[in-house]
């Protein structure tokens, strides 16, 4: 990169990027409602919008095993960001695509960011997706991240979705929607923490369109402290098909979480299971580890880290 950083930017980007890919890829990095930096490659290209904030990167047919950085940093209190991020994903490429967003705050004014972002992946394409979310700040102003994916699936294209929310986002609701066409795949794994008076929200929406389309979102979270989240799901099966949702969540302290789960089937020829579990941490498992000397929030600590893993 170009740009000198100073420490708060380095640290963010740590927690939400991996910065030695950065000089092998493709990147836009945004601060503060604007773009600092970019990087295009002959198989990438990223451009501004210029109807409303946001880029468009698009990705060449047959592209294979580039990766692609598009970070946001908030470090000023008082900015609320939208941004609006197109993907356009060529026929047979595989790709990484490394998102996310960090907010720094010091003061009492709130943080916010709005992603959303859209997916068109062509006809055999293949893309892994991470996005990471990180607050951080010794201010009293909150930090609140919603971000919204749409993804659009075409024969036989995949996309592999990880998102992380593990430490210091106040507010987050989360939308994700889905539209598979034939023999694509749609998996998702999310994983979140919340502590304090932290509220999580996360709404998924899947509908499978396609013969032989599939999907798979696993959610495992943890409310500590008085932190409430909920998790909303709906898989549609509108012809032969396959969706496995599962939510599995634990309970600390006065933590809340509410699962809603919906599966709709359209048609006789699809297969469609919703498995959900929540409670407290098995009262065995501390049993076990405090037996080979670590104390109860030791023990703790190591189980979650385990299951969020």
């Amino acid at each position: 990169m170009d740009i000198k950083l100073n420490d708060i930017e380095k640290n963010l980007l740590e927690k939400i990027a991996d910065n030695s890919e950065f000089k092998e890829g493709a990147y836009n990095i945004r601060e503060n409602g604007a773009g600092i930096e970019r990087k295009t490659t002959e198989n990438v290209n990223i451009v501004s919008k210029t109807d409303k904030p946001g880029i468009d990167i698009i990705v060449k047919e047959n592209t294979k095993h580039e990766f692609v950085h598009i970070p946001v940093m908030i470090t000023e209190s008082g900015v609320s960001d939208l941004v609006y991020n197109d993907f356009y994903i060529g026929k047979n490429a595989d790709i990484t695509i490394i998102a996310g967003c960090g907010i720094h705050n010091d003061h009492h004014l709130l943080s916010r960011h709005d992603g959303i972002h859209t997916f068109y992946l062509e006809e055999g394409a293949k893309v892994r997706y991470i996005e990471k979310h990180y607050g951080e700040g010794t201010g009293t102003g909150e930090r609140v991240l919603n971000p919204k994916t749409v993804v659009n699936l075409k024969k036989d294209a995949v996309l592999e979705m990880e998102t992380w929310q593990i430490e210091g986002v106040d507010s987050t609701i989360r939308e994700t929607v889905g539209n598979l066409e034939e023999n694509s795949n749609f998996v998702v794994t999310e994983k979140i923490m919340t502590h304090k008076e932290q509220f999580a929200k996360t709404v998924f929406e899947v509908n499978l369109n396609g013969k032989n389309s599939s999907t798979h979102v696993t959610s495992r979270s943890v409310a500590k402290d008085n932190s409430k989240q909920e998790f909303i799901s709906k898989v549609a099966g509108n012809t032969e098909c396959y969706g496995h949702v599962e939510c599995d969540a634990i309970i600390m302290d006065k933590g809340v979480v509410k699962a809603v789960p919906e599966i709709l089937a359209n048609s006789i020829d699809a297969r469609l299971i919703h498995e959900a579990a929540i409670g407290k941490i098995a009262g065995e498992q501390l049993t076990k580890l405090m037996t080979l000397g670590l104390d109860e929030k030791q023990a703790e600590e190591k189980i979650i880290n385990g299951f969020l893993k």
